[in-house]
């Protein structure tokens, strides 16, 4: 290949390369799941939420996924919430999966919570058995990590389309948390539980808008 050959292949596959990457970085802007704001509460804010085995609507229905409940009481498929800074932030998780199991029993601790606590259906607790886990709410950066108890393989009535509804087999997991300076920290679920993926993650556990998202302290 001559000198000038070469140049313009090279010229060629880096204009090519460049669009790649400049389509890729607008479709990762463009798929961003909108913010929700944390209702208000005494003290700081209420942010309310649930897990649901299947989304049940397209581009992904079969994909496990986190909803949560706007100022307004409507249930919106997000996972950027904002809250306010140096705050109490009161938690409400209903969750409508069955469990999954921990593969790091460490993760089955209550850690970063007022008192280090929290509540399965009304029980206060510290701790919650590896195998009964079927999420994890969880933000590194904030030292908050919170264990989700599943609904029984045979529980009645169970949710297969999002959003569900109380009246569906579910857990009620509350906790608080102290929030403080402002900024952006990542939250995710640590249970591998994406079906069909290899070793669980991938597609929902890595997209935010299912298992992952973002919490916005303001």
């Amino acid at each position: 290949m001559r000198h000038g050959s070469k140049i313009s292949f090279i010229a060629g596959a880096t204009a090519v390369a460049v669009v790649l990457v400049a389509l890729y970085v607008a479709d990762f802007l463009a798929s961003t799941p909108p913010t929700s704001a944390a209702a208000s509460a005494p003290g700081g804010a209420r942010l309310t939420l649930q897990t649901v085995a299947a989304y049940g609507h397209a581009p992904d229905p079969d994909w496990v996924s986190y909803l949560v409940r706007d100022a307004g009481g409507r249930w919106r498929h997000t996972t950027i919430f904002t809250v306010p800074a140096h705050s109490l932030v009161q938690v409400t998780i209903y969750q409508y999966d069955t469990a999954t199991g921990l593969r790091n029993p460490f993760l089955s601790q209550v850690r970063g919570t007022t008192g280090g606590v929290m509540a399965v259906n009304g029980t206060t607790l510290r701790a919650l058995p590896p195998d009964d886990a079927s999420h994890t709410f969880t933000i590194p950066d904030l030292g908050v990590s919170v264990p989700l108890k599943g609904v029984a393989d045979d529980a009645k009535n169970q949710c297969g389309v999002a959003p569900c509804t109380l009246a569906e087999a579910h857990t009620t997991i509350t906790f608080t948390f102290r929030t403080g300076r402002r900024g952006t920290f990542r939250w995710q679920c640590f249970v591998p539980c994406a079906a069909a993926f290899v070793f669980g993650n991938g597609g929902p556990m890595q997209t935010m808008g299912w298992m992952d998202g973002q919490l916005k302290v303001v």
